[in-house]
């Protein structure tokens, strides 16, 4: 088994620093402000020639009875629950808290082993820096700076000491295996407004509380990545912070999570876009799915909360879909309930689909032959004396699929056109799910620099 470190301290101790250092990503959110992660999140150890799985963590507070902080606290102790490691970091520069001590205490009944970390000492004496933490009964504290890497490397060593030598050559070739199956595992982001049920769907999904779901607009801050499995399929479900309006963004923490969410959209294989029947169709809501789709994602609309409102409401929504995302006519939806689990089995279904029309291998002579009857039954408009001719059409990409066609004069092709070809080969292709991108490529006149 691969070993798992666990992350786990107060608010702001640089935990989210540690795990970017020690994954070699930037997968968590990093600043300067107190409680910025709030789910757990987990990566790919990436230091040293032992494999192992890192989990971050939001702020421990073992005390809190509710709220938030509350929900926190459990994800946290969830995590503690599946750790084989425990790193408890703690703040060199801040000293002692009487919440360390109380989170130390915690982490004492676990029985799990536990490694006291003293972060932020760069530029300090590091006998000084770990003085006062002596106290804590955790061991002999480890100094080192997340930041800049100090220390990092020998307590990676330390706390996979236990392991070392313990993985054969056949189960690290397995995890080199493992690691290219990931490439073939569609990764689904869930987006949408705040407080539309993306951590609900993914939890009822998951049949877990693997994600806060709060009845707090802006609960989600970071991009989760979550895998999964429903019938021998796999996934790698993706929870993100809901995004607003653009004016609407004041705190820096929320402008960090929309970038996020943009980067986990753009990353992703297939969008679920959920939006509220309770609430109108908004225009943030066609932005998101015009994000979605310019960067070529295949997509899913999700209407949650249809158990929560009425028949005229429901008329309504269907109305302001047609009117309002009329342009996301490729895409399948779904009328859902994420808290009570009602529709939700047929998004996975529509996921699968889209996933398979966005990596459609569409052969050269059935891509022309398609064209030339598109071609026979409406022929481009003349520009001109001229009209362009399309002569022959091959595949130039997947997710989303794309299609080069050949010709001459093809510059001056219409927008319009164009969606008529989309139409035709979407059709001829069922490839319902995901936008399609037409490129075109003109045979140079070899009669242009001629007088």
């Amino acid at each position: 088994m691969i070993p798992t470190l666990v992350l786990v301290g107060r608010p702001n101790v640089g935990k989210s620093t540690l795990f970017n250092r020690l994954t070699k990503t930037r997968d968590a959110l990093v600043a300067d402000l107190p409680g910025l992660t709030r789910d757990r999140h987990y990566g790919h150890g990436r230091m040293g020639n032992q494999p192992f799985l890192v989990v971050d963590t939001g702020g421990f507070e073992p005390t809190a009875k509710d709220g938030i902080v509350h929900e926190m606290a459990r994800q946290a102790e969830s995590a503690i629950a599946e750790a084989d490691v425990l790193l408890f970091i703690v703040d060199g520069r801040a000293g002692l808290t009487p919440q360390d001590q109380a989170i130390a205490d915690r982490l004492r009944k676990s029985g799990r082993p536990l490694h006291l970390v003293v972060n932020k000492a760069e530029g300090m004496v590091r006998a000084m820096v770990a003085a006062e933490f002596h106290e804590m009964g955790c061991g002999d504290p480890l100094v080192i700076s997340a930041a800049h890497g100090d220390g990092v490397r020998e307590l990676v060593e330390l706390a996979l000491e236990p392991w070392v030598n313990k993985v054969g050559a056949d189960e690290t070739a397995a995890a080199g295996d493992d690691s290219a199956a990931v490439a073939k595992v569609p990764k689904v982001a869930i987006a949408g407004r705040p407080n539309v049920g993306k951590s609900t769907l993914i939890n009822t999904l998951l049949g877990e509380e693997r994600v806060i779901a709060f009845d707090m607009p802006g609960t989600t801050r970071d991009a989760i990545e979550v895998p999964f499995e429903k019938n021998g399929k796999h996934y790698t479900l993706i929870d993100t912070a809901g995004l607003r309006r653009k004016g609407r963004v004041f705190e820096t923490i929320e402008k960090f999570s929309v970038i996020k969410t943009l980067q986990a959209v753009e990353e992703a294989n297939v969008v679920v876009l959920m939006v509220d029947a309770s609430q109108d169709i908004s225009d943030q809501d066609a932005h998101i799915a015009g994000f979605a789709i310019e960067a070529g994602r295949a997509l899913v609309l999700a209407v949650n909360k249809w158990d929560a409102v009425d028949d005229y409401r429901r008329e309504r929504v269907k109305v302001d879909i047609g009117r309002k995302l009329n342009f996301l006519g490729f895409a399948r939806v779904h009328y859902v309930s994420a808290l009570k689990g009602q529709g939700i089995a047929g998004i996975l279904g529509s996921v699968d689909k889209a996933w398979a029309a966005a990596m459609k291998k569409m052969p050269t002579p059935q891509l022309t032959r398609v064209l030339g009857a598109a071609v026979q039954k409406q022929a481009p408009p003349r520009h001109g004396l001229s009209r362009p001719k399309l002569r022959y059409a091959h595949q130039g990409g997947s997710n989303p699929p794309i299609i080069v066609i050949h010709g001459n004069a093809l510059d001056h092709v219409p927008a319009s056109y164009t969606r008529y070809l989309e139409g035709c080969f979407m059709e001829a292709f069922k490839l319902q799910g995901t936008p399609l991108r037409i490129q075109y490529k003109s045979s140079r006149n070899p009669f242009a620099d001629k007088d």
